[in-house]
């Protein structure tokens, strides 16, 4: 649904302009002032997302894409020229006391504890994140939660308006989604006056869009390993100077341990730059000053190193918040002081909360294992935490029970090896969807993604159910897998405990038979599934405890979240 055009344009002035006095006789006028001021809370919330979504595909983005692909650089001129045209001055930016995060593994979670514990000390937070898991508000927060519908509808009319205002003059331009959201980022945090901004890197570091920061307060650097190769270098030592390029001059720098080889670069990049550049400790040696034990809102024995990382950004934050100044230009190498942690940083550690990372949510019987873990570094992650955690609730439960794997990986990475990390789990079934939340859309706008076709989805999940099976020692070649035509296949295929299905929603529903009360929504049209597939479904109707591991993509525990917790989407 998209309003029409008269609502559009009442709805973009008393957004722009909020004590505007609008006087007309004309019948018509009026019902679309009436229709935008009643509805802009729905509509013109879709109408938005939808307009948003068209910077997926553009020809201006993909034409950007193409140019710049081999001349990176250029995509921070752009960014510049982008930011002036929607009103804003790199200068500003400056006035945001951003903590600037960046890393392959655990960016997000620290920018979680980060966020958190300077919540806790009465700042007023910004938080920039990516990607999305339901709705495209939360990588936009105000004080940890998603900016509020009408809040996101109106300052994303005030950007795109001026942006789409001064294209012509500039060869018909717009920037892509993800330069958009940092403008809309970077709007919100300075209409809205933020105390601090923490901003999470989308790629790399160095030519970010992100990365157009001049002088953000502190850095932090996380875990480092191979991903987004194409863009970033095929070797760790290459992503980690990319990684290095946000750190600036004068500005205090901190990383968890890396391996030597990266390690080396983020020293260099730190002296050519001319910033200090210090290691976090572990975090028990914070308790050898008499701290009580630290405890952590999110699960997995990795995410101990983030919350170092998270207490060394909001302690040397803190410091310059109270004008105690570090020195300035490259202050050498070293290993952070170890401090007392404050009862409320021991708090904001405590309370974190970051969906869809080491997740676990219990509905009945069946428990779902949820993490967006997404190249093989994090995968080994998620594998010891899953085993910890399914152990740990096995010796709470009676009867038998059935282990399913959920699967889905997009992009370059290496399926096969993520899977390979999977295999000692034992898993009765794997299941492969593509990241579809249904079959047949509804309101699906904040999931929607235009770069990838259904055909070239469906295709990477049977490759990764065949890679399944030949890890299982299963070569043999299924005797007729599905067509994938025009539109979605109507069956699911499985040989040897291995399903594809069509969307996340129709694996989710075959894989608890009815047992899970919070998808049986009947308003969700599926597509059929043929009786042979349901009778392979015989032990997890009988099992009395299923428990569903669901990785490999953020977007697919996301897809997954919004059937699993329906007050997300709302």
């Amino acid at each position: 649904f998209k309003p029409k055009r008269s609502v559009q344009i009442f709805f973009r002035f008393i957004t722009v302009l909020p004590s505007l006095t609008l006087q007309t006789n004309t019948l018509k006028t009026r019902v679309g002032l009436s229709v935008a001021l009643n509805f802009s809370g729905v509509f013109l919330l879709q109408d938005a997302v939808c307009t948003l979504n068209t910077l997926q595909t553009n020809a201006s983005a993909l034409d950007q894409v193409r140019r710049e692909r081999g001349h990176p650089e250029i995509q921070l001129q752009a960014m510049r020229g982008f930011l002036q045209r929607a009103g804003l001055k790199v200068e500003e930016l400056d006035h945001l006391n951003i903590i600037h995060v960046t890393g392959t593994k655990g960016k997000g979670s620290t920018c979680a504890f980060t966020e958190q514990i300077l919540r806790n000390y009465g700042f007023r937070t910004g938080f920039y994140s990516s990607p999305h898991l339901v709705q495209v508000r939360e990588r936009i927060r105000i004080n940890g939660r998603p900016i509020e519908k009408d809040l996101f509808t109106k300052y994303f009319w005030q950007v795109y308006n001026r942006l789409d205002e001064t294209k012509e003059s500039h060869g018909g331009t717009m920037p892509a989604y993800f330069r958009f959201l940092t403008i809309l980022a970077f709007h919100v945090f300075l209409q809205e006056k933020v105390d601090v901004a923490v901003i999470e890197v989308g790629i790399g570091g160095a030519y970010d869009c992100t990365n157009i920061i001049r002088r953000p307060w502190v850095c932090g650097i996380s875990s480092l390993g191979i991903d987004h190769t194409s863009i970033l270098g095929d070797t760790i030592e290459k992503i980690a100077w990319q990684k290095g390029g946000i750190f600036k001059p004068g500005v205090p720098a901190f990383t968890v341990k890396q391996q030597e080889g990266p390690m080396t670069v983020l020293q260099q990049r730190a002296e050519e730059i001319g910033c200090s550049l210090s290691v976090c400790p572990e975090l028990g040696q914070y308790q050898s000053l008499g701290v009580e034990p630290v405890k952590l809102g999110l699960a997995g024995l990795h995410q101990r190193s983030n919350a170092s990382l998270a207490l060394q950004l909001t302690h040397c934050w803190l410091q310059r918040q109270a004008a105690v100044e570090s020195a300035a230009g490259f202050g050498g190498f070293g290993t952070a002081p170890v401090f007392e942690p404050s009862p409320r940083m021991l708090k904001g550690l405590a309370e974190t909360d970051w969906l869809g990372r080491n997740q676990t949510l219990t509905h009945g019987g069946i428990t779902y294992f949820l993490d967006g873990a997404h190249t093989t570094r994090s995968m080994q992650a998620c594998v010891r935490w899953f085993s910890e955690a399914a152990a740990q609730h096995e010796t709470n439960t009676t009867g038998s029970l059935v282990r399913v794997l959920l699967f889905n990986a997009t992009g370059e990475r290496d399926c096969a090896a993520m899977l390979k990390l999977l295999v000692p789990c034992h898993f009765d079934f794997a299941v492969f969807c593509p990241n579809i939340t249904e079959a047949i859309a509804t309101c699906n706008a904040d999931q929607q993604n235009f770069n990838v076709s259904v055909e070239n989805m469906l295709t990477r999940c049977l490759d990764n159910q065949q890679s399944w099976r030949v890890l299982n020692g299963r070569e043999e070649k299924p005797e007729a897998e599905f067509l994938i035509g025009d539109g979605l296949p109507l069956v699911a295929e499985q040989r040897s405990a291995t399903l594809v299905f069509p969307c996340i929603l129709s694996a989710l529903r075959w894989i608890t038979q009815g047992k899970d009360p919070v998808l049986s929504d009947p308003s969700k049209h599926l597509i059929p599934v043929k009786v042979s597939v349901n009778a392979k479904a015989a032990p997890l109707r009988a099992a009395s405890n299923i428990h569903v591991l669901i990785t490999g993509s953020l977007h697919l525990v996301g897809g997954a979240l919004k059937h699993l917790e329906p007050s997300l989407a709302s």
